[in-house]
């Protein structure tokens, strides 16, 4: 695997640090004083703050996720946003069989021969939405994604809607609900706001169509699988192309994409921490926990994407990598789309080794992200 010139060390380490202040900024702008919490405790495996035990090593996250029993509907956690918004038992907040009923579901809908079938989706909106850096033109990497994103999780849910317009019903939807579950003081008016939010999305989904593929699940999951797959794919995609503009990173996308991809998904963590209560009593990273404490499961810590860069010639072991999926039963059905849809895009875009023009956080986002980021090409 080709490795930065030996010649240019010097340069490549100042690349390196270009790119990590850049990506900071997401972080910095959009959850400040809690990721600022979370940096300054994270020298700890896992730490107890009153009734919250933040998880930061890769051994406290999974026992977060699977040595410790959680309530999954309990309220201010991804399970119990799900629950409160879409109604009924949904794959976030379930347990036993079924959770492991839908989650079959789902895993059959993006096992191998799903995610061949949605391919000439997304391949198709980047063929058409790139094509003005082939002209020497810009574009705003974030609206692709967002189409990209769209286009997808339509053609997933059998739904007849614009792509862009779920996606942006999808981002409404998570940022909303993310100012109800996440931590901090609770926002007047949050609730209905992410209610009247989810009703659009579902509204936006409609019926299925049984002749376009496998019949959609119940509006309600629907929703949340759309919320899913959107939101994580215009949080990572946008940063991933900058880490390789701003990193000098493009040549791998065409050598070796897959451990580009798996070093990007692991550094970008889209989904930085997870927010969970238990149910029972356990231990996290050497930490006891009592039954209602609430979890703070960071995956951004527990795969070391704070302290070392992407390396595709050097990555990470996959059983620490795959953290950002999650593990065990409750790891991501959805990882084979996103590594493949993450490693095409950046495959499209390293013909025209675009840089940065411009770049601005989202301050409102469900997830860390860029609400612009204008890539140009350079050659």
């Amino acid at each position: 695997m080709t490795r930065p010139p030996a010649s240019r060390p010097a340069a490549a380490r100042r690349d390196l640090r270009h790119a990590r202040r850049r990506d900071r900024r997401v972080y910095l702008g959009s959850h400040p004083v809690l990721f600022a919490l979370l940096a300054a405790t994270r020298r700890w495996p896992a730490l107890r703050l009153g009734g919250t035990v933040l998880a930061h090593s890769a051994q406290a996250f999974r026992d977060g996720l699977v040595g410790v029993p959680l309530d999954r509907a309990a309220a201010r956690t991804t399970g119990g946003a799900a629950s409160d918004l879409a109604g009924g038992d949904l794959l976030f907040n379930q347990d036993g069989a079924g959770h492991r009923g839908t989650r079959r579901t789902a895993a059959m809908a993006l096992n191998a021969e799903g995610v061949d079938r949605l391919r000439p989706v997304w391949t198709a909106v980047l063929d058409h939405r790139l094509a003005p850096l082939a002209a020497g033109g810009r574009i705003d990497l974030v609206a692709v994604a967002a189409e990209l994103a769209g286009a997808t999780a339509a053609a997933l849910l059998g739904a007849d809607a614009d792509a862009r317009a779920l996606a942006a019903a999808a981002r409404a939807a998570a940022a909303a609900a993310a100012r109800e579950h996440l931590p901090g003081p609770p926002r007047p008016g949050a609730r209905r706001a992410a209610r009247a939010a989810t009703d659009r999305l579902i509204a936006l989904l409609g019926p299925s169509h049984p002749d376009d593929g496998p019949a959609r699940p119940d509006p309600g999951l629907a929703a949340m699988l759309a919320v899913a797959a959107i939101n994580t794919t215009v949080a990572a995609l946008p940063r991933a192309a900058a880490w390789c503009a701003d990193a000098g990173l493009w040549s791998f996308a065409e050598t070796d994409p897959e451990a580009l991809t798996s070093e990007l998904l692991r550094v970008t963590a889209p989904t930085p921490l997870l927010p969970r209560v238990a149910a029972a009593p356990g231990t996290v990273g050497g930490c006891p926990v009592h039954a209602g404490d609430r979890l703070i499961l960071v995956a951004r810590h527990a795969v070391d994407a704070h302290r070392t860069d992407p390396d595709p010639a050097d990555p990470a072991p996959p059983q620490v990598a795959q953290l950002v999926f999650g593990t065990g039963p409750h790891a991501c059905p959805g990882a084979r789309l996103a590594r493949l849809q993450l490693a095409d895009a950046l495959r499209a875009l390293a013909v025209h080794r675009p840089r940065v023009v411009t770049a601005r956080v989202d301050r409102r986002s469900a997830l860390p992200g860029w609400a612009r980021l204008v890539l140009a090409p350079t050659r």
